[in-house]
């Protein structure tokens, strides 16, 4: 009977281990093995009242078993730079609250830069469709928001990080005497009182040299300064003006070769050191494709009047449209340079439009011996400079490299009768320019260096500047022999000997008498 006993209770446990280790259909985990870990768990950590935490740590063995399990939340989108963009851009295509409607016989503010794409398109230039009209929209947000009398696109100069996309506009009314103010550097120390220093002490040699004058910047709305300058990297983002460009910076650029990086304010690291950043030294190079590059049909514009005859030495600056102008046919422009003309002004060796005479007379308070020489050697009479003036033709253009400096072309050879004809600048790689009928623009997609031949070779240093003047007066002496020496010694020593015995003579008279 025991035995009978016996073996139903293990058929009995066997039949309830079966059930224990019988797997769930959800977590495909069974009782069996959660209660084995469950008590692994109690006789490792020997908790108190374990009847109490039991059921806290039969959760936390459940979530262990999907602590190394991936999760199954999505993780937050990552927003892309073109999502950024495209959301930056959203406010370029909103509708504003009240349409004013434009008279159609009113000039606009901002060009037609749909038509000036199309035109673009033919002549196998431009920056597409889709740009073009997002473009034509940040345009006229900044009219708007700057309240700019005028505004053109004048083109895009591409960067190593980012691109600048160049707005060209006129200057506002009164907005030249807020650039033009400048703060006047404060004196360091009384003049008078180092006057007084300096003659109580023994006089220091007084230095002759004298640094270089810089040269003046032209004033807003004149010269290289002529039109204010907008850039954005790309539409939809903040217009940055840039400054008004100097003489200095002019002369800088024409000497380095600097890819812009797309970031104004990264510094210019060149050899002649540049004096600016990044925004400057961009101001500087659009003012040197534009004085090369801006060309428009013969006859479309012509001189403004100026009143005087003594301003016909100055060459003239402003111009104005012809309204008697005929369009030109578009085969004479391709084949003849002289159809075209340039309407920006030349820029000088000396980095200005119009020349400046900086030639300063020595200063009064500089010691007499300067002031003989200076006026017994009066320089001569400084000759002013003079470039090729406003509206002179493209064929007087001089040959650079072996390489002629434009190159022309029909859009089309196909339909010549409905073709434009397109210039493009050798010079200035990326310059080009259209012209149909009384319809021409200008546009600049490139680097922003100019062609200087096969190979670019950086000037060398100036050699360095004497320490002293050498002449006759200053000379290096050699160091005499032993026995100069020693005939120089005996000569002393005769002349010594000679000074006592005339001493003696004289003593022994004045005795006698």
């Amino acid at each position: 009977m025991e035995d009978f006993l016996r073996i139903r209770d293990s058929r009995n446990a066997e039949v309830f281990k079966a059930f224990l280790m019988k797997d769930s259909t959800k977590t495909k985990r069974n009782l069996y093995e959660h209660l084995t870990q469950l008590l692994i768990k109690v006789m490792d950590e020997h908790p108190d009242n374990a009847v109490d935490v039991i059921e806290e740590m039969s959760h936390d063995v459940k979530r262990a078993l999907f602590s190394g399990m991936p999760s199954t939340l999505r993780d937050v989108p990552h927003i892309s730079s073109a999502e950024l963009l495209t959301e930056q851009q959203r406010a370029l295509f909103s509708h504003p609250d009240e349409v004013v409607q434009e008279d159609e016989m009113v000039e606009t503010a901002f060009p037609n830069v749909n038509e000036i794409g199309f035109y673009l398109e033919q002549a196998e230039v431009g920056l597409g469709r889709e740009e073009m009209q997002r473009i034509f929209l940040a345009l006229k947000h900044l009219v708007d928001s700057e309240g700019l009398p005028h505004c053109r696109l004048w083109g895009k100069i591409l960067g190593i990080e980012s691109n600048y996309i160049v707005a060209e506009a006129e200057y506002r009314e009164g907005e030249e005497e807020q650039d033009s103010i400048e703060e006047e550097p404060e004196e360091e120390g009384n003049p008078e009182t180092l006057e007084t220093e300096e003659e109580e002490t023994d006089p220091l040699p007084q230095s002759i040299y004298k640094p270089q004058l810089d040269v003046p910047k032209e004033a807003i709305g004149t010269g290289a300064n002529k039109f204010a300058y907008y850039v954005c990297k790309e539409p939809g983002l903040p217009w940055i003006k840039l400054p008004s460009v100097s003489p200095a910076q002019i002369n800088a650029a024409r000497q380095i070769r600097k890819f812009f990086t797309g970031n104004l304010e990264s510094s210019v690291v060149s050899y002649p050191p540049f004096p600016g950043n990044e925004a400057n030294y961009l101001r500087a190079q659009i003012a040197r494709i534009s004085a090369g590059t801006q060309v428009s049909p013969q006859g479309f514009y012509q001189a403004g009047e100026e009143e005087g005859d003594e301003e016909d030495e100055i060459p003239r600056d402003s111009f104005e449209m012809n309204p008697d102008f005929e369009s030109i046919p578009v085969g004479e422009m391709v084949e003849t340079l002289s159809s075209w003309v340039h309407h920006v002004q030349h820029i000088l060796q000396q980095g200005r439009c119009t020349w400046v005479n900086i030639a300063v007379k020595p200063d009064e308070d500089s010691n007499e011996d300067i002031e003989d020489d200076e006026k017994e050697e009066e320089p001569d009479e400084v000759e002013p400079e003079v470039g090729p003036g406003l509206l002179t033709p493209l064929s007087q253009d001089a040959e650079m490299f072996n390489t002629a400096p434009w190159s022309s072309k029909l859009s089309s050879i196909l339909t010549s009768h409905h073709a434009i004809a397109v210039l493009r600048s050798n010079l200035w790689p990326g310059a080009f320019a259209y012209a149909c009928g009384k319809k021409f623009e200008n546009i600049y997609v490139g680097w922003g260096l100019k062609y200087v031949g096969e190979v670019y070779s950086p000037p060398i240093p100036p050699p360095p500047l004497m320490e002293y003047p050498s002449g006759s007066e200053i000379k290096e002496a050699l160091d005499p022999t032993p026995e100069e020496e020693q005939a120089l010694k005996d000569d002393l020593e005769e002349q010594q000997a000679a000074l006592e015995e005339a001493e003696e003579s004289e003593e022994e008279d004045e005795d006698e008498d």
